[in-house]
Formats: structure tokens, C-alpha cells, sequence
């Protein structure tokens, strides 16, 4: 895993956008004239991956620009994931992304849709489809950790931790990561 090590950080005007586009939207509700900035970006695919005999989640730990002009820190923790940008069914998306990023080879019967909602609705309102799969070490395939660039972490998170873990706000986590412990937690700790 190579060390994240941030330098020289710079905004600047975006040109030439390969994964978003901004508008104005303008509009009218209730006779009102109204506008709204906005962000159109790709709908994307999360998966919450459990390790059946080691008992963890497999989660990626990564730098995230957005982040970092917040914190100066910009390292979160995170749900294996990726932006639907292809023309595939997303749960084929899914399982290439549990492989580029986590290192484990998932058959396609192996993984459960959870549900879809959407994020960032205050200014984007991307789709983002949840899915659930349980792994163990004859699965695993590479170290994972990204491709194309993509300098990804994987980390494993025993359950003993889970509930610490969701509460922790020095750990920067989305909403969508605590959905999914949750979820998890409701349908499986009561077995």
C-alpha cells in the first residue's frame, strides 16, 4: 500500500469534466421564480463486505479531495464503491469494484441488493445502490487497492467495534457506510 502524502493543494476552475457537470437550475415553485446550483455526477454502487470467518467488514480507507479543504486531513473510511459509468448492470459493477479495490473474487449469486436512495441531495442527488456480499480468505484474489492510480487502503473492522466505530466522529464516514452497519446490524446481530 503505497502512503497517501498530500502536497501543493490548489483550487481552481474545473475545465474539462470528466465525471461531473455543473448548472444553474432555474425554476419556478409556487409562482416563485428560484435557482439552484447543482452538480450532475454518476450514480454509483456501494457494497458492505463481510468476512464470514474473520468476523470484520472490509472497508477502503482513502484521500478524498472534497474532504481535505474541510479538514486538512481529507482520509476517509469507506464502503468499497464505484461510479456507474458503463453499461453494464450494476451488480456486475459491484463485483469488479470488491476486486479492483478489495481484492476478492465474488460470484455474481453471492452478492444481495440492499436498496437504493440517493446523496447529496442538497446539490447533487446521485443514486447510489447498496449491496451486501460475504467473503473469506479462498476468495481472495489480490491485495486490492485500486487501479488506474486509485491509492486505496483496505482495512477490517471486527464487529466487536461496529457501534464505536459509527459513533467515532474523528473518523470521517458517510452516511451511506453507517445505512449499511446499521442495516447489518438489524437483520444479522439478532442471529
Amino acid at each position: 500500500m503505497k502512503k497517501s502524502e498530500i502536497s501543493r493543494f490548489d483550487l481552481r476552475p474545473l475545465t474539462d469534466p470528466k465525471f461531473i457537470s455543473t448548472a444553474l437550475a432555474t425554476y419556478e415553485q409556487n409562482g416563485e421564480e428560484k435557482h439552484w446550483e447543482i452538480v450532475k455526477a454518476h450514480d454509483s454502487v456501494a457494497i458492505l463486505i463481510y468476512h464470514t470467518k474473520k468476523e470484520v467488514f472490509v472497508l477502503v480507507k482513502q484521500f478524498r479531495p472534497a474532504v481535505y479543504i474541510n479538514d486538512r486531513k481529507g482520509v476517509t473510511v469507506e464502503l468499497c464503491a464505484g461510479i456507474v459509468d458503463k453499461a453494464l448492470p450494476l451488480v456486475r459493477i459491484a463485483v469488479e469494484e470488491i476486486e479492483e479495490e478489495c481484492g476478492y473474487s465474488i460470484p455474481l449469486e453471492a452478492i444481495e441488493r440492499v436498496t437504493a436512495f440517493h446523496t447529496s441531495v442538497g446539490f447533487a442527488g446521485s443514486k447510489q445502490t447498496l449491496y451486501y456480499a460475504e467473503v473469506d480468505d479462498t476468495m481472495k484474489v489480490t491485495e486490492g487497492g485500486g487501479v488506474d492510480g486509485e491509492v486505496i487502503e483496505v482495512i477490517e473492522l471486527p464487529v466487536s467495534r461496529l457501534e464505536e466505530f459509527i459513533f467515532d466522529e474523528s473518523v470521517v464516514k458517510t452516511p451511506g457506510l453507517m445505512f449499511a452497519f446499521m442495516w447489518w446490524k438489524q437483520k444479522y446481530s439478532a442471529m
